[in-house]
């Protein structure tokens, strides 16, 4: 099984996460997957929509890629999903994205769940992932501590670093178990992987999930029950396919200037 997992941030500007992350995701993937880490130039480096409508872009047009080059599953690494909808509109490999993936597994593990995003730029944009979702009852608050992307990936080998962003997360975290939520999610895929180091992490109870191997395992399963049953990504509705010269014509004119 060959897996595309989708940075939105490249190596030259994230190397300290990369590594840790290939790491980790050598410590999950099952004997016999292959998964194999892709970024964007210019990376995401400011926490904003029109930075991830930039990025989306290129994610949907490397799904492509991803699936002629043989790829069994495309893993978009990224919690604000950008282009998740649009990429499964354009091939038949499973698509899986962090955030979505995030919330519907904790689903299973309480009845109403937080995020804690690392900007609060970022809080609009996941009410509206929230909403897409259908989560509204189930994700029911969004808080954000203050960083932009690339700050928080200098906590990365530095454990009073990582002291500071996990004050700064249950700082957030806390009013949020006090209002009932159940699970906590951090939102984004950085922070995710800086607390996959805290083994058992929680908040007054509350268990705070990486998203990193239930995207993983998600997408493994996606790709075994393709085999094993044929299902795959309907197309009624948000994931009509267009017609391949639709696609090339995208593929082919990726600026407007």
């Amino acid at each position: 099984m060959r897996i595309w997992y989708q940075s939105y941030v490249d190596y030259e500007h994230g190397a300290s996460y990369w590594d840790e992350l290939r790491k980790h995701l050598d410590q999950i993937i099952d004997p016999g997957t292959e998964i194999d880490i892709k970024g964007i130039t210019p990376h995401d480096s400011y926490a904003h929509a029109i930075v991830e409508f930039r990025c989306a872009r290129e994610v949907i047009c490397n799904a492509v890629r991803a699936e002629r080059e043989g790829y069994d599953a495309f893993i978009i690494g990224h919690f604000q999903d950008a282009g998740l909808y649009e990429a499964r509109s354009v091939v038949d490999i499973p698509v899986l994205g962090m955030g979505e993936a995030s919330m519907l597994h904790a689903c299973q593990l309480g009845q109403r769940s937080g995020i804690v995003t690392i900007n609060r730029r970022y809080i609009p944009w996941f009410h509206h992932q929230i909403g897409k979702y259908g989560l509204k009852e189930r994700v029911t608050g969004v808080h954000a501590m203050q960083f932009e992307p690339g700050q928080i990936l200098d906590a990365f080998g530095s454990d009073e670093k990582l002291e500071t962003v996990r004050a700064l997360f249950e700082e957030q975290a806390r009013p949020l178990v006090e209002e009932g939520v159940d699970v906590l999610i951090p939102g984004g895929g950085i922070p995710m992987l800086l607390f996959s180091q805290l083994h058992d992490h929680r908040v007054d109870g509350a268990p705070v999930i990486n998203g990193i191997p239930i995207v993983v395992k998600q997408a493994e399963m996606a790709v075994k029950l393709k085999k094993l049953t044929g299902l795959g990504i309907s197309r009624t509705s948000d994931y009509v396919k267009p017609p391949l010269e639709v696609i090339e014509e995208f593929m082919a004119h990726p600026k407007g200037l």
